[in-house]
């Protein structure tokens, strides 16, 4: 695969056989030549689970405190008086059987999806739409709740939702690499330290295997696991 000009200038910068401390990958990330755009700091892990057992799933919620650089679309499923408290929190879209209509046709261009309880009847019906995107509600990580205005204000303000794929990796955004480069560390502690807390019981062995950090468009930066779980 060929890569940009960029890529390479920003790629002999770091050491590929190194694993840096967050401090030091931070400091590298904000030192990249940048694109013309502001590109997201991603972080991926690799996680010593078998994904496959249900019992071993890492799934749940962090929120940041420097939030993620962008706008979250907050869709909300609700009618009455729980649609007009979200729409008082912020909501982008909120709505019952039209809303659903709108989805059904192909419509997801949200990043997060709350749902009150008694909609998810006629929003479980959109499960092959919003499941494959990762926004089909779901009451364990706090997106189908009768608290609907505590839900997007938190969405709002950088709470995000975490879940391993098959492969058994996490693989999130936590902000903009035109942070500075504190707020990068304070955002990537938060989810390292979330992603900790969740691991399975079930799992055994290493759990965090190998952790990466990187821009949209540079090169990964690999982080030394061992400071992590100091």
């Amino acid at each position: 695969m060929k890569h940009s000009r960029r890529y390479v200038d920003n790629l002999v910068k770091i050491d590929r056989n190194k694993e840096y401390n967050l401090d030091e990958a931070a400091a590298l990330l904000v030192d990249f030549s940048a694109a013309k755009f502001d590109e997201s700091v991603e972080i991926s892990i690799n996680l010593g689970i078998d994904p496959k057992h249900a019992d071993q799933i890492v799934r749940g919620t962090v929120s940041l405190p420097n939030g993620i650089g962008k706008d979250i679309r907050i869709l909300v499923f609700a009618k009455d008086n729980l649609a007009e408290e979200a729409k008082k929190a912020g909501a982008d879209y909120v709505g019952a059987a039209d809303m659903v209509e709108k989805v059904k046709g192909g419509w997801t261009d949200v990043d997060v999806v709350i749902a009150a309880p008694d909609m998810m009847s006629e929003v479980g019906k959109l499960g092959k739409i919003l499941g494959p995107r990762g926004l089909m509600p779901n009451p364990k990580v706090g997106t189908v709740t009768a608290e609907i205005a505590k839900a997007v204000e938190e969405s709002k303000a950088g709470k995000i939702e975490f879940r391993v794929d098959k492969n058994g990796i996490i693989n999130n955004s936590i902000g903009k690499l035109s942070f500075e480069k504190d707020k990068i560390i304070e955002n990537a502690s938060v989810f390292l330290n979330a992603i900790l807390r969740a691991k399975p019981q079930a799992a055994k062995g290493t759990y965090m295997k190998k952790v990466t950090i990187t821009s949209t468009m540079g090169p990964g930066i690999k982080v030394d696991k061992t400071k992590i779980l100091e």
